[in-house]
């Protein structure tokens, strides 16, 4: 498997865990100290892996079988690190999460989520 398709992969098990609300498939990955940025309700939002996770368990997940939304715009690899463009939806609100990746041990790992909620 190439690296590009290694990190559109993990971008589509980050938006899949999300929809779903399944903890340990977004601590999977994300690296342990991601950081996850975005404006919220007006308010600028810097969340921890943690706080971000917790976010997501208090909403209602995606019904089972559904498929959700993961609209891959964009992918670029510079050796071990990597930075995905994702439209995805959560909680009926539609985002662009643009995704900052690290190749850490062999594995690719997000690092950085910096989202924008689309009008």
């Amino acid at each position: 498997m190439t690296d590009e398709q290694a990190v559109r992969d993990l971008a589509f098990l980050y938006v899949h865990a999300m929809a779903f609300g399944e903890a340990g498939k977004l601590r999977a990955a994300f690296h342990p100290s991601a950081a996850i940025i975005g404006n919220y309700q007006n308010d600028l939002e810097w969340l921890s892996l943690d706080a971000f996770i917790e976010a997501i368990l208090a909403e209602t997940p995606a019904t089972p079988g559904s498929i959700p939304v993961c609209d891959v715009q964009s992918v670029t690899v510079i050796g071990d690190t990597a930075c995905v463009t994702v439209i995805d939806e959560f909680a009926g609100l539609r985002f662009t999460d643009i995704l900052s990746l690290v190749k850490v041990a062999g594995n690719w790992k997000i690092v950085n989520k910096v989202y924008y909620i689309n009008p």
